[in-house]
């Protein structure tokens, strides 16, 4: 189905996002009590495409509807489909499967977020490669949209809404300092301000409730002014939403402010490109900002993915790189990841004796196709 198919329905929800973005706080709240309780497992179905069929690991916890991945070298999870039915929605599945709307829509370009039509298949974007940083705590990658969670040796992955262009979530080095149930939220002046200008009456104090946009449940942290917290809306998770704070499911939130201990560690990093290695194998995900993909963006992807790459290569040495492979993950940045190159040594292991060595095809960054064209050979990075 033409993906915009009902885009009167699509510009109503935006205006209902703009119109309910997280709204952050400095709050006075009741701590968090009770007990870690598990949510229903997710099945792992066959596999989206090539990248898919990859064999990995299943979830090392399937008590949660966020499982604990498995670490693989610098990668985890893997890609799930679904079947939707005649009523779903991006935004449903999202809720349902704690899945982000962009990265449904990145990850499935020909499908009508809104109308996918009954007896539909769709990716479940669950590989990722991990972002490049301390594996530890959380680690909020605002590029992606996504919270990692590193525990038990493994890691959980939740979508998270962030801050807009206008109001952009802070980069930071924080921490935990207090799970927080039914929060009350104080906003601060300026939103007050925000919603006097608009002709609105917004209280100094919003209690507990449905009509409280901080959710069921909160984490506080070092960051003054910033929580990781729920939601009163059903939109907005994975997207550019909030006011600077970090949005999750309230199904999400609920079960992880009763694990993650006061102390924990909250780095917030921006990588839209990240790489790694997993049992020789190189691999590249790539992430644009929005539904949309201007040529400046892409462009700034490009020189991202060359800097990466040759950074990467330097400590990495005799890697064979798949130079039209890298061109797809820049030209769709969708979010999935994909097998750029591999070891020479594996590769040449492979050969037949009689193929001969494995032959370096050049130094130069990889380009697009119009910089080399012709060129199907891997890329030999330094």
């Amino acid at each position: 189905m033409v993906k915009n198919l009902n885009s009167g329905f699509a510009l109503m929800i935006t205006g209902l996002l703009a119109w309910s973005a997280a709204l952050c706080v400095s709050a006075q709240e009741t701590p968090q009590t009770g007990q870690a309780r598990g949510g229903t497992p997710l099945e792992s179905p066959a596999q989206a495409n090539d990248n898919a069929s990859e064999e990995n690991p299943g979830p090392k916890d399937s008590r949660s509807r966020s499982p604990v991945w498995v670490l693989e070298g610098d990668l985890a999870g893997k890609l799930q489909m679904m079947t939707t039915r005649y009523e779903d929605t991006f935004a449903e599945i999202g809720t349902q499967r704690s899945l982000g709307y962009l990265e449904l829509v990145k990850a499935n370009p020909e499908v009508d977020p809104w109308l996918p039509g009954d007896g539909t298949r769709i990716t479940l974007p669950r590989k990722y490669v991990l972002p490049d940083s301390r594996r530890e705590g959380i680690v909020i990658n605002l590029a992606e949209y996504r919270l990692y969670y590193f525990r038990d040796g493994g890691v959980q992955v939740f979508p998270v809404g962030v801050g807009t262009e206008d109001n952009p979530s802070p980069l930071t080095d924080a921490e935990v300092t207090m799970g927080l149930e039914s929060p009350a939220w104080y906003p601060p002046a300026s939103i007050r301000a925000e919603y006097e200008a608009s002709g609105e009456y917004l209280p100094r104090m919003i209690p507990p409730g449905p009509e409280n946009p901080l959710g069921s449940h909160a984490l506080m942290l070092s960051e003054d002014g910033y929580l990781i917290h729920g939601t009163n809306k059903g939109f907005g998770v994975g997207m550019q939403v909030s006011h600077g704070c970090f949005r999750m499911y309230n199904d999400d939130i609920s079960r992880f402010v009763k694990e993650v201990p006061k102390g924990t560690p909250v780095q917030v990093i921006h990588q839209p490109v990240k790489v790694g290695l997993r049992n020789g194998q190189l691999w590249l995900e790539v992430h644009r900002a929005k539904e949309e993909y201007p040529d400046d963006e892409k462009e700034r992807l490009w020189q991202q993915v060359n800097k990466v790459l040759e950074a990467y290569s330097e400590d990495n040495k005799g890697l064979e790189i798949q130079r039209r492979v890298v061109e797809q993950a820049v030209d769709q940045a969708d979010g999935v990841p994909r097998m750029i190159g591999e070891r020479v040594t594996q590769l040449a292991s492979r050969d037949d004796d009689s193929a001969g060595p494995t032959k370096s095809v050049g130094t130069e960054p990889v380009g697009r196709s119009s910089d080399n064209p012709g060129s199907t050979s891997p890329q030999r990075w330094f």
